[in-house]
């Protein structure tokens, strides 16, 4: 599918996510029904959704950097097992882990963790996620990360209603005033228990959603960032080490990574990034463009960041897309949280 077909199925379902439409199909009934058959088989054999092995990762990072009389920063996740974590056995190799552990660092200020991202999650139980996070009018969090869409698709939620949800959590912690970053649906055809032509299909229903998400995202005020198969080449090229041990869920080498790609846009949403790196990069392909062309490329490109830039345009509301630069895992050792 060519990028400006990914962006016109992109904008059809966000479309009918934003006025009640149908479920418009991630692919054909047939193949779908295949593709589901074969997702649920891979997640019976690795034996996926035991929230128990979830370590809990809540708690203050950085506490030893001074704070001037500031509160810490408020970090919230929210989401499925990836949010979560599911997949490693320590705390501190979690995704909110991480994110809290290098948003201290670059911060220079304690950031406290909290998560209500629940395994096996999908889109319809953000509102009930939204809902714990803003219990406590007083404690708004400064910034949320939202990882979600990977059941919607293996649960055969409609693409529309999918982003419907997601949408809907990002206004209302938007207009409760929290920044939102939502990673968007990873790449299902890098599971390897799903075999060819199966991956192909898995990959396609994956980029779409997450296209879609992204544009539903940035007509709310948030901004995404494109998990895609959550580390861009290196996953395909090293899947036994950026796999955990289900060979589903990412490992912890895989987590940092994928924390790494979205840090910067946290950052960036709490004006944090250098004000150099913010400028767009011609010789990166970086720019504004139509929203649903921005969702398309992001979501063929792992790490790419989409966010709202002018109001409108030509062909509808326009945003700003940015390849966040990133290191591979080998070149970096994953920051070590404090306080937990």
């Amino acid at each position: 599918m060519t990028g400006m077909s990914r962006a016109r199925v992109a904008r059809r379902i966000a479309a009918g996510a934003a006025y009640g439409g149908g479920g418009i199909g991630l692919a054909g009934a047939a193949t779908v029904g295949l593709l589901l058959a074969e997702v649920q088989l891979a997640r019976r054999r690795v034996g996926i959704g035991t929230p128990h092995r979830v370590p809990n990762a809540q708690g203050l990072y950085g506490d030893v950097l001074p704070t001037a009389g500031d509160p810490p920063l408020r970090l919230m996740m929210l989401g499925d097992s990836t949010a979560a974590g599911q997949g490693v056995h320590r705390a501190g190799q979690t995704p909110g882990a991480l994110l809290a552990a290098g948003l201290a660092a670059v911060a220079e200020r304690p950031v406290e963790l909290g998560s209500v991202a629940s395994p096996g999650a999908c889109s319809d139980d953000l509102d009930r996620q939204v809902g714990l996070v803003l219990a406590d009018p007083g404690r708004v969090p400064d910034i949320c990360v939202i990882m979600i869409g990977a059941n919607d698709v293996t649960h055969r939620m409609p693409a529309t209603r999918s982003v419907r949800f997601l949408s809907g959590a990002v206004r209302r912690l938007r207009t409760a005033g929290a920044e939102v970053v939502v990673g968007t649906c990873p790449d299902l055809g890098t599971i390897e228990p799903v075999r060819q032509p199966l991956r192909w299909l898995a990959r396609r229903a994956s980029r779409q959603l997450a296209a879609a998400q992204t544009i539903g995202v940035v007509e709310q005020g948030g901004r995404t960032v494109s998990l895609g198969d959550l580390l861009g080449p290196e996953f395909a090229q090293n899947p036994r080490e950026l796999f955990g041990p289900d060979n589903y869920h990412p490992s912890a080498e895989g987590y940092a990574t994928a924390a790494m790609a979205v840090l910067p846009s946290v950052c960036a949403a709490l004006g944090l990034w250098p004000a150099e790196e913010e400028r767009p990069d011609a010789l990166r392909r970086e720019g504004f463009l139509p929203v649903a062309r921005a969702a398309a490329e992001a979501a063929s490109e792992a790490g790419t960041e989409v966010a709202a830039a002018m109001p409108s345009g030509p062909r509808g509301p326009w945003a700003l897309l940015k390849r966040r630069r990133r290191r591979r895992v080998s070149e970096t050792e994953p920051a070590s949280p404090s306080g937990v």
